[in-house]
């Protein structure tokens, strides 16, 4: 299976559709980090990295996933065994590639985006909500990939539609229903990020493995 991962990502770098990704990263950071941010708003800085690098993940992570042809999958999957670990090899790929765009955000931050360090807590929760960004980002780009959504078109406009409903959703009373990244832009602003961050993280966790679920039983379901 690790074998098929490292196979993955670096048939999607070859493919040169990492670049498809890494340059409106590059491009969100420069316009996000254009001034350092103030001393006091480190929290709400590298928060807002973090949310706004989400779509990007999802680009990424769709992406990575459908470099493959259908037919190589299936080949794939009667290679490492059997389509469960087929699936968890595209996941893990996609992971590790989207980890490295959100170490890239989170680096640029810490570098080039701020007036003053972070204190260790806001560190500590810019690292994990960086973390929860991948996860999240990966979920959305499984649920879009062409082996759940055929229609390129429908994959595209369902990835921008599902980054809006985390968007509006976190941002009522009912937070809980997705994961709730306007509230940590929220919890960050008014200096609560590290004391918020327990209950945050944990439906963040919740609504991606519940994500990543519902993309394995599609997979194994439809055969894709």
């Amino acid at each position: 299976m690790i074998a098929l991962t490292v196979f993955r990502v670096a048939a999607y770098v070859r493919s040169h559709r990492v670049y498809q990704a890494l340059l409106p990263v590059l491009v969100m950071l420069a316009i996000v980090y254009a001034s350092r941010a103030p001393a006091g708003s480190e929290a709400a800085a590298l928060t807002d990295s973090a949310v706004l690098v989400i779509p990007f993940l999802a680009w990424s992570s769709r992406g990575l996933l459908d470099t493959e042809p259908d037919r190589q999958r299936a080949v794939s999957a009667t290679a490492v065994g059997g389509p469960a670990k087929e699936i968890f090899a595209g996941l893990l790929a996609a992971t590790c590639m989207s980890a490295v765009f959100a170490a890239l955000a989170l680096v640029w931050g810490l570098l080039l985006g701020l007036s003053a360090s972070p204190s260790s807590s806001v560190l500590t929760a810019a690292i994990v909500l960086h973390a929860l960004a991948v996860l999240a980002g990966v979920t959305l780009g499984a649920l879009t990939s062409r082996a759940v959504l055929p229609s390129p078109a429908v994959s595209l406009m369902a990835l921008l539609i599902g980054f809006l409903f985390m968007l509006v959703v976190s941002s009522s009373p009912a937070y809980w229903l997705t994961v709730p990244i306007t509230r940590w832009m929220k919890s960050a602003g008014l200096g609560h990020l590290p004391a918020d961050l327990p209950v945050l993280a944990a439906i963040s966790l919740a609504w991606c493995l519940l994500g990543l679920t519902a993309y394995y039983g599609v997979r194994r379901t439809h055969g894709a």
